[in-house]
């Protein structure tokens, strides 16, 4: 007799495959049709329920099957997280060219201070114009501090090394004398 074995009916229970076997044993068989002697669920269970009768219940190995679990962000952010996204851009823009301005005007103030530092027969009033420069990168820092796209200490830093820049050009000519450490 020849055995068929049908697998895989899904069944909505905790069996997980059905194989159905056919032999001999159980029914008649007949030349025109084919008998199902055994039915045998292939999953970790025992029941005795079918013990009686053609069904019998059998415990199948199955081999071990690792999943992975993956949760599928939203394609589309939240409104708050847009808009945040726009704020950000929005500042980083600001930002950036306001940080472009001061590098350009510290830039300037500390070539015309190099250019009157070079130059032998400089006059004290020659470094108004320099004053000038100076002031107006100070005032852009200021700026910059106040609304809150440098630190402080950043901005401190950099108006820091315009003075001592023009201190050392006021030394260099002799429009300024620092006081000796002794009379102090």
């Amino acid at each position: 007799m020849a055995a068929a074995s049908f697998s895989c009916f899904a069944l909505p229970s905790k069996f997980g495959n059905l194989s159905l076997n056919a032999s001999s044993s159980c029914l008649p068989v007949s030349s025109s049709s084919l008998a199902l002697r055994s039915l045998s669920f292939s999953s970790n269970v025992s029941v005795s329920a079918f013990s009686d009768g053609c069904l019998s219940m059998s415990g199948a190995q199955r081999p071990l099957r690792y999943s992975v679990v993956c949760e599928a962000a939203p394609q589309k952010k939240a409104d708050s997280a847009a808009k945040r996204a726009r704020q950000a851009e929005k500042r980083r823009t600001y930002n950036k060219a306001r940080k472009s301005e001061i590098r350009t005007r510290m830039k300037k103030a500390m070539e015309a201070l190099d250019d009157l530092k070079k130059k032998p027969e400089a006059q004290s009033e020659e470094v108004l114009p320099v004053e000038k420069l100076i002031a107006e990168a100070y005032s852009v820092i200021d700026k910059a501090v106040k609304v809150g796209t440098l630190h402080r200490n950043t901005a401190a830093h950099r108006k820091s090394r315009l003075a001592r820049r023009k201190k050392a050009v006021e030394i260099h000519h002799g429009w300024y004398t620092p006081a000796s450490p002794a009379a102090a």
